[in-house]
């Protein structure tokens, strides 16, 4: 039922029944519970999901280690490159945007704050995957499906099982037109203060015609390294 608000916006009590296939007294009885717990709101006949949501998606945010200093990095990096920058966590298999910022040319794609997607067709997915523990990792790899959703998304399990063994050689990961078309990126795992397993990664993503790969290499790489570098010393030491 949130789905269904979240996505068709206004809906009557009448459209989501016939839409989830629910009887009128269902649909009317968790319809209530949600507006007395304030998660739904009624306008006329109309219900609309409540920014409760908003509120327990801010407090879960905050939650996060060292995200104050994240934000501050997110922000710093989108004004030194004048790109979109972000930081990434993961959830089961997909990549969930914690914060995003941009600078004056961003790109524009679907990565924004609380956006998902594939956890392995991304710079900062496939760095968070390369250094996750390797039970972990391999449990992981072995119930993704790995489905195309942009140019070059890797869809070999091998393929992609050998790109992250480079990944953790060098610490950090691209992305060339993975995700999506005309679009490049470069994304580095920031590891937890016991160093187990990665909290998530910064990332930084262009259009491919400025965003080349002799710039990631170079200025952008040393950026998004130094980012990681800073936020994992504050983790450990806070």
């Amino acid at each position: 039922m949130v789905e269904v608000l979240l996505s068709e916006g206004p809906t009557s009590r009448e459209d989501l029944e016939s839409q989830l296939g629910l009887t009128t007294s269902t649909v009317h009885r968790h319809l209530t519970t949600l507006q007395d717990h304030g998660y739904v709101t009624k306008d006329g006949n109309k219900y609309q999901l409540g920014y409760k949501f908003l509120t327990i998606g801010g407090d879960l945010r905050r939650k996060v280690p060292g995200y104050q200093m994240i934000k501050q990095k997110v922000d710093e990096l989108a004004e030194e490159t004048d790109e979109r920058a972000q930081f990434i966590v993961r959830e089961r298999h997909e990549r969930v945007y914690l914060y995003t910022s941009v600078g004056a040319n961003p790109v524009q794609t679907g990565a924004q704050t609380g956006g998902r997607g594939p956890i392995y067709a991304s710079a900062a997915g496939k760095s968070i995957l390369a250094f996750l523990p390797e039970r972990k990792q391999e449990q992981l790899l072995d119930t993704i499906t790995l489905d195309a959703v942009g140019p070059n998304t890797i869809t070999d399990a091998d393929q992609l099982r050998s790109t992250l063994d480079e990944i953790q050689d060098q610490g950090y990961a691209t992305n060339i037109e993975e995700s999506t078309s005309g679009v490049h990126a470069i994304g580095a795992p920031v590891m937890t203060h016991d160093r187990t397993e990665p909290l998530g990664a910064f990332s930084i993503s262009g259009p491919a015609s400025r965003l080349k790969r002799e710039r990631i290499e170079t200025e952008v790489r040393d950026l998004v390294l130094s980012a990681t570098n800073e936020l994992e010393l504050h983790l450990e030491h806070s």
